[in-house]
């Protein structure tokens, strides 16, 4: 028998359980449709469309996107359908794939989240809620990610008024990312997302202009993974809130680099965009780097690093 036939790579994120720790990120897999005829999306851990608002949004103005040396500027201003064409148009189909659905949802208001999620939640169609309270590129769209009492208050009332599994999408522009993501933990968040984009910005110096049309973005991809990957260790040292690690992971190394500092699971954002298929070959290559540490399951590694040692040079 194929060893790695023996490997459990199931996962258990509070009250949400995955098949496997590989998920797709917000924003970069569309509504699933899009990436049909490329990926076995039955196959991944989990699966997050487009982030939703009450209602419509067209997003910001172009540029709306900038490659740099190491990553992607984006600045799409959470850009969708809204909440009454997710639910009729773009939710039965997901639901159809066979694996989990976790729903981003953006409010302007604490109100609006608690109704975005209820309304979620009385479908019956989805696993999970992610409430993203840390988008750079939107007006207020990261007060709910950087004021843990402000989190606290949101996450507890989402809690009261959702029966799903609940992750909180946090941002790294605050000065103490654990305080909010124990406040997050607190309040009953079932897990935290670790971490959104990094505010950057691009600029033409030639016309003396800023590049992305809202001046500002999120950056993401491969430059970004060290900052994640200290968030993680933060977060996992100050609280035993589960987490779902993002940033710049393109590779098995990254995710098990993520996995054994502390991550439960992680999702593939920016490497999507130019690897449509990355996701399915990591879960393909996890039995392999689990059996390398001598594990037969993703929860014997979550969270076994040793800060104590350094790598021999």
């Amino acid at each position: 028998m194929d060893p790695t036939a023996l490997t459990d790579l199931s996962v258990q994120i509070g009250r949400l359980t995955l098949p496997n720790p590989i998920m797709v990120a917000s924003g970069t897999f569309g509504y699933a449709r899009e990436m049909a005829n490329l990926v076995d999306c039955s196959r991944l851990g989990g699966i997050l469309p487009k982030t939703i608002t009450a209602e419509p949004r067209v997003g910001n103005a172009p540029w709306r996107t900038v490659e740099t040396s190491a990553g992607l500027l984006n600045s799409i201003g959470l850009d969708n359908d809204g909440i009454d064409a997710f639910l009729s148009h773009h939710l039965p189909y997901l639901a159809s794939i066979g694996t989990a659905i976790v729903v981003s949802i953006a409010g302007r208001t604490e109100d609006e989240f608690v109704e975005l999620a209820r309304r979620i939640g009385e479908t019956g169609l989805a696993s999970a809620v992610e409430l993203n309270v840390s988008c750079p590129n939107v007006s207020g769209g990261v007060d709910f990610g950087t004021d843990p009492q402000a989190c606290h208050r949101l996450v507890a009332a989402t809690r009261k008024g959702c029966d799903l599994p609940i992750l909180a999408k946090l941002t790294p522009n605050v000065t103490r990312i654990a305080d909010v993501a124990s406040a997050a933990a607190d309040a009953g968040a079932d897990g935290v997302c670790l971490i959104n984009t990094v505010l950057g910005m691009a600029v033409d110096w030639r016309r003396r202009r800023p590049m992305l049309g809202n001046v500002m973005g999120g950056l993401s991809g491969p430059a970004i993974k060290p900052v994640a990957l200290r968030c993680v260790q933060q977060v996992r040292s100050a609280s035993s809130v589960p987490i779902v690690g993002i940033g710049g992971i393109a590779t098995i190394d990254d995710v098990m680099e993520f996995l054994v500092t502390g991550a439960t699971a992680v999702q593939i954002g920016t490497a999507n965009y130019y690897d449509p298929q990355v996701s399915t070959r990591l879960i393909d290559q996890l039995p392999a780097a689990l059996q390398e540490l001598q594990a037969t399951s993703v929860r014997e590694v979550v969270g076994t690093l040793d800060s104590t040692r350094r790598v021999d040079t």
